[in-house]
């Protein structure tokens, strides 16, 4: 069975150890955690991990006794402002909760800055024995398979620098499944599924953030994108479906995403 992990925005109601516990429930060894709240996440309640040294190690004893691990720790942005000195906090609380990796999202529209900024970025990271992943998205200043490859490329760090790829991303961004089988496996350290139909809705960034399709009920190849990934790429399930907040529990969303997942994937 392949290992997966339960995205805290599929279940985004959710405080960190309720997304353990969720995880867990759902037959997965592992999670990607929000380490801190977001407004832009407006369901996701108020926890304090950065401030709060005590709850980050129950938050880590929690994970320990249900055998669920950390494989991507959210959220660092970076933009033309960005500070890399201020994400130190972020950096201890991933480290302390045994991180596979951080996952980064890049504004900046300056390259030469942009490239810069990431390579510090990076660097600190390996300071706090950490491995970094850039995730994709359309809306940001890396918006393609070709672009975050071009970024860690530059960066030459394989197997600790490199991307997180997005299946609903990779759709929306022009990119293909045969694209991602001939990227060079050293750099693709990540995948997420979800999925979607053929067409982009108007509201692209609504449906990445808030509403996703279960695997099996759109158009995407979930199956043969999984096979294109590396050999023993980490996977994570990452399928927000917010509409359905009110009218299924925590565990019974998780517990469809995962399922669907596991069945498309075959």
């Amino acid at each position: 069975m392949k290992r997966l992990a339960l995205d805290h925005m599929t279940v985004v109601d959710t405080t960190p150890i309720q997304l353990a516990q969720a995880a867990h429930g759902a037959g997965c060894d592992a999670m990607c955690l929000f380490m801190e709240p977001m407004d832009v996440l407006p369901l996701m309640p108020k926890f304090d991990l950065y401030g709060d040294r005590a709850a980050r190690a129950e938050v880590r004893r929690v994970m320990d006794d249900l055998g669920v691990t950390l494989d991507l720790a959210y959220p660092f942005t970076l933009s033309g402002r960005t500070d890399v000195a201020a994400f130190a906090t972020a950096m201890d609380c991933a480290a302390q909760l045994g991180a596979g990796l951080l996952n980064a999202l890049v504004y900046d529209r300056e390259p030469a800055r942009r490239i810069e900024t990431f390579g510090r970025f990076c660097d600190m990271a390996q300071q706090f024995g950490l491995r970094v992943a850039v995730e994709f998205y359309p809306p940001s200043r890396i918006g393609s398979l070709a672009a975050a490859l071009d970024l860690v490329s530059a960066i030459d760090r394989p197997g600790r620098v490199g991307v997180n790829v997005d299946l609903l991303h990779l759709m929306r961004s022009g990119g293909s499944i045969s694209g991602l089988a001939a990227a060079p496996c050293e750099y693709v350290l990540y995948g997420q599924v979800a999925d979607g139909p053929a067409l982009s809705p108007a509201n692209a960034e609504a449906e990445a953030s808030s509403e996703r399709m279960l695997c099996g009920q759109g158009a995407f190849d979930v199956a043969g994108f999984v096979r294109a990934l590396p050999v023993g790429c980490p996977l994570s399930v990452e399928i927000p479906r917010n509409h359905a907040v009110e009218a299924e529990s925590v565990a019974v969303r998780a517990q469809h995403a995962v399922d669907s997942a596991r069945a498309a994937m075959g």
